[in-house]
């Protein structure tokens, strides 16, 4: 049998989610939200590089059953940044159909993240419900959206908004004695689980962590070299990766689900942040940001995350996915329950196929 390619597993995985569902029936089915968004996200990577129509068509039909004629998106809680992650896919589809209605809903996602709540030093909360609680995840899900629309149509004074959310993070989640950043950050320190002195939620867990690392990677690709973002992006970005380079496993290429926890029975190798920190140093590495020494990391990561799929014929499953997870104690994450092809876990393997795939072309392997 002739040796699959990063391309072809990322297909392979992406056609059996496909197979098992419509793109109306996409799981939550009467939701606008980052489970789909996330695994969409991986499939018009896999358009991108093949040009393959059937990627693209699954995600206008899925886009086009939430996205009304007028611009409306009922489905979509604007409350919610998990309900606006999902918008990255309109930009691709505004530009190649011109279809006024996909550019009315990017205006109306960016209209409310401009007047998006933030809390006493200007982070953006996670949710209204969470009020002044800034997360690791919530830079994935404004901090990308809000970057590419700025610099698509002209808006920097909102690269602005976003630099904040980086250099808070590193102000406020850093932990020097690991080199990584807590999950959470409430400002108010109302939240049942942070530290009643700090506001933070002093776990560093893997999925988290790793929608960061991606989003400080993407903002190196869209941002202006001369923007606070770009050059925040750069200095932090390289200071994490090498501090996940020192915690990535050495015998199987992954991460733990609580990084830093390596020696803790109860803790366990997670796929999906595994795929997402080898995405993200498999960007890097192909826009020229870092060179060969972070190789081995990329290779024995995609293994990593490779040996934890299930091929039966033409399906792949991605295994040790880590279920959508919210804030809470040490234990809480090290006992959640894991699932095999969730949307994050999919979306995930999918992202780093891709980039991947790049990285072995420009290396000739």
């Amino acid at each position: 049998m002739e040796k699959l390619t990063a391309l072809d597993y990322a297909k392979m995985c992406a056609d059996s989610v496909m197979a098992q569902y419509t793109p109306e029936t996409l799981p939550p089915e009467d939701m606008f939200h980052y489970h789909q968004g996330v695994f969409l996200s991986g499939v018009e990577k896999i358009y991108n590089i093949s040009k393959e129509e059937s990627y693209r068509s699954y995600i206008m039909q899925w886009v086009d059953k939430h996205v009304k004629e007028d611009g409306s998106c009922p489905t979509a809680n604007l409350t919610s940044l998990d309900d606006i992650q999902p918008g990255i896919l309109l930009f691709a589809l505004y530009e190649t159909t011109g279809h006024v209605k996909y550019k009315r809903l990017l205006d109306t996602f960016f209209d409310h993240l401009e007047k998006w709540p933030t809390n006493n030093y200007g982070a953006v909360w996670h949710k209204f419900r969470n009020p002044d609680q800034l997360w690791l995840d919530t830079m994935y899900m404004f901090g990308l959206f809000t970057t590419i629309y700025c610099c698509k149509f002209n808006k920097p004074y909102m690269l602005g908004k976003v630099a904040t959310q980086v250099r808070l993070i590193n102000e406020k989640m850093y932990n020097p004695e690991t080199g990584l950043y807590y999950h959470m950050w409430d400002d108010s320190k109302r939240h049942e689980f942070v530290d009643k002195d700090t506001g933070l939620a002093k776990v560093h867990w893997g999925r988290a962590t790793s929608w960061y690392m991606v989003s400080l990677a993407e903002f190196t690709s869209y941002a202006p070299k001369d923007s606070e973002l770009y050059k925040l992006s750069l200095k932090i970005g390289l200071n994490l990766l090498d501090r996940l380079r020192h915690y990535q496993d050495k015998e199987t290429g992954m991460w733990y689900q609580v990084i830093d926890k390596v020696d803790d029975k109860r803790n366990w190798l997670e796929s999906s942040c595994t795929a997402l920190f080898t995405y993200a140093a498999a960007k890097l590495y192909n826009s020229g940001i870092i060179g060969d020494e972070y190789k081995d990391m990329i290779i024995s990561g995609y293994n990593g995350a490779l040996s934890k799929t299930e091929i039966s014929g033409n399906t792949l499953s991605v295994t040790n996915v880590c279920i959508g997870t919210g804030v809470g104690r040490e234990e809480y994450y090290l006992y959640r329950p894991t699932i095999a092809n969730d949307l994050h876990g999919a979306g995930a393997f999918i992202m780093m196929c891709t980039e991947v795939h790049k990285f072995f072309e420009k290396i000739g392997e």
